[in-house]
């Protein structure tokens, strides 16, 4: 499957760009060539899927994680309850690689799941890794979940998390400096969410904002159509309507949202930190990841954009051994490295 005939390739785009479905051979052309087999495989097992709803939610919610893999004795792993905010219930949190009195970089990193679905375990084991290969510490929130709790409620419990990290800043070994958020998907989009709530509050200091193809606009696949070849691949317009609908309790596209919950329509970005935004040029959530960091670097941001040929949602989880894997994780590991040791230039007030 690692090439595609040139006169398939033209067909699909044609019927790419009128809004016409694709077959599956169609839509393979738009696939990058190492992704190619691994796509081919799994597109009628995504067909089996049933439409995502508050029916179905529970059901997705157990099924297990097949991207999760078994944790390492090292970086230890350890799981916390913290406070939530104002009245808040209790967060559960897992720290890796905390070592009191250190002064160790950190990140605070959130999990995807279209704000409706995840859990932090599903990604411990590839935070151990970065937490290895920077030396630094992670927490990674059990933030709520939609629709049970609605915005603001999963930022409040991000917030609370920072907030934790900073009041224990010397027993789990972190310099207060030194934080960076980062995020998957929906992850992405919170840790964009809680980014515009420290700069509101002004009682914290982020040195870097890593959004790996971020769920950052809710007229994603409501007010604006998107083109044939990004629909069904991991994640689709009809998911997305679900997940924003669920998070802010309007229909996704409403003229009024409420105010901070979605980052693809923040009017003002001055005073954000630093960012490194990643995404697949075949994402659903491509148009909304290179406009946020347009507009970023418009506002005299520091701003690093990587997107990935031929690449869908989150296939750097699904396929981490692909060099085009590997590269996107060097990416934003340096980014990070370049944070942490302070050579990235601060945000305009």
């Amino acid at each position: 499957m690692t090439g595609v005939d040139p006169t398939l390739a033209r067909a699909a785009a044609s019927q790419a760009k009128s809004g016409a479905a694709l077959t599956a051979a169609e839509r393979l052309a738009f696939v990058h060539p190492e992704l190619r087999e691994a796509t081919a495989n799994f597109l009628p097992l995504l067909e089996t899927i049933p439409p995502l709803s508050d029916d179905v939610l529970p059901m997705m919610r157990d099924l297990p994680n097949p991207l999760a893999k078994p944790l390492d004795a090292k970086p230890e792993v350890s799981e916390k309850q913290i406070s939530g905010l104002d009245g808040d219930p209790a967060i559960r949190v897992f720290t890796i690689n905390a070592s009191a009195g250190a002064k160790r970089p950190a990140i605070l990193y959130f999990h995807g799941g279209g704000y409706v679905a995840g859990k932090a375990e599903g990604d411990l084991s590839d935070v151990q890794v970065l937490a290895r290969e920077l030396d630094c510490c992670i927490v990674v929130p059990d933030y709520r979940l939609a629709p049970e709790t609605r915005f603001p409620g999963p930022v409040r419990d991000a917030y609370a998390a920072l907030a934790w990290m900073h009041g224990n800043a010397d027993a789990i070994g972190i310099d207060r400096s030194r934080i960076a958020v980062m995020g998957r998907s929906a992850g992405g989009g919170l840790a964009a969410m809680l980014t515009d709530m420290v700069r509101r509050r002004a009682q914290f200091e982020i040195v870097l904002q890593v959004l790996l193809y971020p769920m950052l606009d809710d007229r994603t696949g409501s007010v604006r159509a998107m083109p044939a070849h990004v629909e069904g691949i991991m994640w689709s317009s009809d998911q997305n309507r679900f997940g924003w609908r669920s998070l802010l309790g309007v229909e996704p596209g409403s003229a009024s949202v409420p105010q901070g919950a979605v980052p693809g329509r923040y009017e003002d970005l001055k005073g954000m930190p630093p960012a490194w935004i990643g995404v697949g040029a075949i994402d659903l959530f491509f148009d909304e990841s290179v406009d946020y960091a347009r507009r970023l670097a418009d506002t005299g941001i520091w701003t690093e954009l990587n997107v990935v040929p031929a690449s869908w949602h989150g296939f750097d989880m699904a396929l981490p051994d692909l060099r085009i894997s590997r590269a996107f994780r060097h990416s934003y590991t340096d980014a990070l490295r370049f944070a942490f040791s302070g050579q990235l230039a601060r945000s305009p007030k």
